[in-house]
């Protein structure tokens, strides 16, 4: 997610955000001392059609509907809350879980597939498809994505969005995946669909439903759109050994700069995306690559109101100038590239299974912590490769770092939260980061970083290819900590807002 020339920020430059409680999409995420920067999100739509107006109005009703599953996916049924939330039953741990499995191994590739919920009936558990589970819902959004296609003239959006409503119908994503990596010729760019698996904190299996109705914008897509091309080189240029490379994935990658005109389900949950890197399933992204679309108005408010205010607080004051929109673009452009990059279908001990499957519930958090110090060492990589200025290596450092604490603000327990506290720990034991007490903020050594991000991206990768969880999850226990001094930063941050309360407009 992530050089620009002119994206299209959402704020006006000086406009002073307005800090509120968090609208109604967010409020269960946020803690009560939690503060909202409540933006009113005005897209750019004076450039459409009135045929592709008719269809981004129909996917917005879709996208409603994604909210609606989200709804229920996230809210444990029956019971106390837990970490299996709506995908599992009430009460069931990730012990009871892995004992039934082992019990039952032929009844596990239902059990642990991402697009089914587990209930219980009677002594036994059963894998409900998810076009089962939420069917009326389902269906509603089929019908609209049905509505839209016979509106649309373009034949690779009809196509895709004629396949994706027979894909809630089916329980079956592939084909439909595969349609939506060869959308083209139209500034319409929707994902809709069950996606990310960070909501299913019992297993990290079950992918949770959303929706990014969004307008792209063509001339800062094709800006970015070289450095997919460096996607073959980047992966011979990961500081692992040859085994853990994958050579496999298609190279088509596009990259998009869009507007979003409307999110939904877990596109909503949580700190706000900024970009996205679909589709998740490992087929499709061995096949064709995968798309990474970088959401320029939420990008734009993050870092007017919060990152640009979080660097004058945590870095020192010769510092904290250097970061820049230039580099949290990047940063969030190569963090989706590097999502492509790395470990993805593996072998563990004979067995054919995928980094997903074997890293459970830490898998996600490992992820995203990898794409983002991945998406430092690729940057310097594009320097090395004179794409980028070398020069420009401390701005870089200084919105990495601030970017970190802006994510560290969501706790341990949040994925990126949690990715972002291991990358700190990790680097502050390395020295890269070193506390200055007379100015109670931080400062970063160049050497010492630049070394630092290389290494963790590759301890991260190796415990990726070797699928071990055991390793990753004690790699996170020994990193994954703020210290008393980044706690005393953080407590320095209250009046800056955590995060964006987007408020999308209806219709467009």
């Amino acid at each position: 997610m992530r050089p620009h020339i002119k994206l299209a920020w959402l704020l006006l430059a000086g406009a002073p955000l307005a800090v509120a409680a968090p609208s109604a999409v967010v409020a269960a995420e946020a803690a009560a001392a939690s503060a909202y920067a409540v933006i009113p999100m005005k897209p750019n739509t004076a450039f459409l059609t009135p045929e592709e107006r008719k269809v981004v109005n129909l996917l917005i009703q879709a996208a409603d509907q994604m909210a609606a599953i989200y709804d229920r996916q996230r809210v444990t049924q029956g019971g106390p809350d837990g970490p299996g939330h709506g995908f599992y039953p009430s009460g069931l741990t990730q012990a009871d879980f892995e004992a039934y499995l082992a019990a039952h191994p032929a009844e596990k590739p239902a059990l642990m597939d991402a697009y089914t919920v587990v209930r219980r009936q009677g002594d036994k558990l059963v894998a409900v498809p998810y076009s089962v589970e939420y069917r009326a819902e389902l269906a509603k959004a089929a019908a609209l994505l049905e509505q839209a296609a016979a509106t649309t003239s373009n034949p690779s959006l009809k196509r895709f969005l004629t396949l994706r409503a027979e894909s809630f119908r089916t329980n079956d994503y592939f084909q439909s995946e595969m349609a939506w990596m060869d959308l083209k010729g139209t500034p319409i760019e929707v994902a809709i669909g069950p996606y990310e698996t960070y909501t299913d904190e019992l297993m990290g299996q079950k992918a949770a439903f959303e929706a990014f109705v969004t307008l792209m914008d063509p001339k800062e897509s094709a800006a970015l759109d070289k450095y997919k091309g460096y996607l073959k080189a980047m992966e011979a240029n990961l500081p692992v050994e040859d085994r853990y490379k994958n050579f496999k994935r298609g190279g088509d990658s596009p990259i998009a700069v869009a507007e979003q005109v409307r999110g939904g389900g877990d596109n909503l949950h949580g700190p706000q995306t900024i970009a996205f890197n679909l589709p998740n399933d490992e087929r499709v992204r061995e096949a064709k690559g995968a798309k990474k679309v970088i959401l320029s108005n939420v990008l734009g408010a993050k870092y007017d109101g919060i990152l640009k205010p979080i660097a004058a607080r945590v870095l020192v004051s010769e510092q904290a100038g250097l970061a820049n929109k230039k580099y949290m673009t990047l940063e969030t452009l190569f963090h989706e590239l590097s999502h492509s990059l790395g470990p993805g279908s593996i072998t563990v001990d004979g067995r054919a299974t995928t980094v997903t499957a074997e890293l459970k519930d830490i898998g996600g958090t490992a992820e995203e912590a990898k794409a983002d110090v991945m998406g430092a060492y690729n940057i310097l990589f594009m320097m090395q490769k004179g794409e980028l200025p070398a020069a420009e290596k401390p701005q870089l450092y200084a919105t990495y770092l601030a970017g970190l604490f802006r994510a560290a603000r969501w706790g341990d327990e949040e994925a990126h939260g949690r990715g972002a506290a291991l990358q700190y720990g990790y680097l502050r034991s390395k020295g890269a980061v070193v506390w200055d007490p007379a100015q109670k903020k931080f400062r970063f050594d160049d050497a010492k970083m630049e070394a630092g991000i290389r290494d963790l991206t590759a301890d991260i990768v190796r415990l990726q290819g070797n699928g071990d969880y055991a390793g990753m999850v004690a790699f996170f226990d020994r990193y994954a900590h703020l210290d008393a001094e980044a706690k005393e930063v953080i407590a320095t941050l209250k009046d800056i807002p955590v995060d964006i309360a987007p408020n999308y407009p209806e219709t467009i």
